[in-house]
């Protein structure tokens, strides 16, 4: 298995770099093995077309629009990635969409994508995350860390408290 995890914002607007900061959190506390490779996206758009091209498995995290509290997790796959890029947060889910279309148009799409999306309080600028975020952080993780779980795929984990996150 060949699978990405990545996460895009930025990190500059506070809450909207939610995504980049779940994946600095999985470096820190946990251990993947080879196939699984994690990502600071950033605000890359079409940047990010070779390296998402041909994977078996997408998983992208980043804060989102939802009819939900600020700090709700929030997991979307299957017919309903497509539907999220309908509304947007920010320029870099365009880019991220544009990608996605252009990876499905050269059949190199992967087969599943799913994004793990935090609904931000907080897109100030700044660069610390707000409380809600913050205690968001670890709930994600989790969220990713089953979904690799359910792939079977073994992650070495310590534990992590919301005070720990980067």
């Amino acid at each position: 298995m060949n699978l990405l995890v990545l996460g895009i914002g930025n990190i500059l607007l506070r809450d909207e770099g939610v995504g980049v900061r779940v994946i600095e959190s999985i470096a820190k506390h946990c251990t993947l093995p080879k196939e699984v490779e994690l990502l600071d996206g950033g605000t890359s758009g079409m940047d990010l077309l070779y390296t998402i091209s041909g994977r078996d498995h997408l998983i992208v995290c980043d804060a989102i629009q939802a009819d939900a509290p600020p700090g709700a997790v929030i997991r979307i796959t299957g017919d309903d990635v497509p539907a999220f890029f309908q509304t947007k947060l920010s320029p870099h889910q365009v880019g991220l969409s544009d990608v996605l279309a252009t990876l499905k148009l050269l059949d190199e799409l992967p087969p599943v994508v799913s994004i793990v999306g935090i609904v931000p309080e907080d897109l100030n600028i700044g660069t610390e995350l707000s409380a809600t975020a913050t205690g968001a952080v670890v709930h994600a993780q989790t969220m990713i860390i089953d979904e690799l779980a359910a792939l079977g795929i073994d992650v070495g984990q310590q534990s992590l408290a919301a005070t720990e996150v980067a």
